[in-house]
């Protein structure tokens, strides 16, 4: 049992420590995503080594030390997501009277022919506007029946791509971009709320660093990071929402936020896990709502399964300016640094 302790250590310390490789290779970064089984590995680890001294089991002191720093390493870029951390999103009281937003945003997954789970959803919660992602021209027929969303994008793809919008409210300056590859687009509108006031919305989905996908990181990161310079200086009220295919925590997103200046609606709010919708434990945040500090929060929920791999996100958000700047969020020389790294990096295309 020594020997399986000390094996154990030595992977868990290296899953830990592999991540701190500034390398954008889809095995280094995929090890990014699951901080919080890590995390739970560790601390399990901890607690059959402790209670192993009952039967013997005797681990050096140089793995218990290592064991303790990774589960608090590990522990730290996972704490904002407990409900323990303040919010960064201000909560407001449903009933003000400000003028408010709700958006549910799925991945669809392609293959899954069942539209059912979804409309029911949309029927039940009535959004502003519905965000679907890996549409193809069948989700499209489907969806295309909602006629209380007389507004529109389409862009269906066959290759797990394809983006729609579907909106009761009417959309402005719509546009269809590929920030980094050809087949790979984006969708950015003005969403007019009410005769005064309008808002941006930006949605996303970049390719992950996975086998068969991408085997660097860099297009999702590029594409990431001209986003949010192109946000950087605005002064209107942006949401961008979408699978991201990265983490909350991660290196790009945590650098994505600093440089735009968009607040996490998760933060001290709960994980949300949206990823794998069939695997309890082998969950992680994939699919996010960002918003500016033109925002505060009334609702924010994961649904149910819908067919998908992908669980939705429903949020409902109001104008009303925070009251604070998150102080973690100020750029700093490094960052700047290591945007122009990334964006210098040559992609694949």
């Amino acid at each position: 049992m020594t020997y399986v302790l000390t094996i154990s250590a030595i992977v868990l310390f290296l899953m830990t420590a592999i991540p701190m490789l500034k390398a954008t290779t889809w095995i280094v970064r995929g090890l990014d995503f699951p901080r919080l089984q890590i995390a739970v590995l560790l601390l399990l680890w901890i607690i059959i080594s402790s209670a192993g001294f009952v039967f013997g089991w005797q681990v050096s002191i140089i793995w218990w030390v290592l064991v303790i720093a990774c589960f608090f390493y590990q522990a730290w870029w996972v704490f904002p997501y407990s409900t323990l951390h303040k919010t960064e999103a201000d909560w407001i009281d449903p009933k003000v009277n400000m003028p408010k937003i709700t958006l549910l945003t799925s991945n669809v997954l392609m293959d899954n022919r069942n539209s059912k789970p979804l409309m029911d959803l949309i029927e039940r919660h009535k959004p502003d506007v519905v965000a679907t992602l890996e549409t193809d021209t069948w989700w499209q027929t489907q969806l295309d029946t909602l006629e209380q969303y007389p507004y529109r994008m389409a862009h269906p793809l066959d290759n797990m791509y394809g983006m729609h919008i579907y909106s009761r409210l009417p959309l402005e300056d719509e546009t269809i971009d590929f920030l980094v590859e050809d087949d790979i687009p984006s969708m950015s509108m003005r969403v007019r709320i009410n005769d005064m006031r309008t808002i941006r919305l930006h949605v996303l989905h970049p390719r992950p660093p996975a086998p068969g996908e991408n085997e660097q990181s860099i297009e999702r990161d590029v594409e990431l990071l001209l986003l949010a310079k192109h946000l950087q200086d605005l002064d209107e009220p942006v949401i961008v929402s979408g699978d991201l295919n990265d983490v909350a925590w991660s290196r790009t997103t945590r650098l994505f936020r600093r440089i735009s200046g968009m607040l996490d609606i998760r933060v001290g709010r709960g994980m949300l896990n949206t990823f794998h919708a069939d695997f309890r434990f082998i969950r992680w945040p994939l699919d996010h709502v960002f918003v500016s500090t033109h925002f505060k929060v009334v609702k924010v929920k994961r649904l149910a399964h819908i067919g998908s791999d992908h669980f939705p996100v429903l949020a409902t958000l109001a104008l009303g300016k925070q009251d604070f700047t998150a102080p973690h969020l100020e750029l700093e020389d490094a960052d700047h640094d290591l945007v122009k790294e990334i964006l210098d990096t040559p992609t694949a295309e």
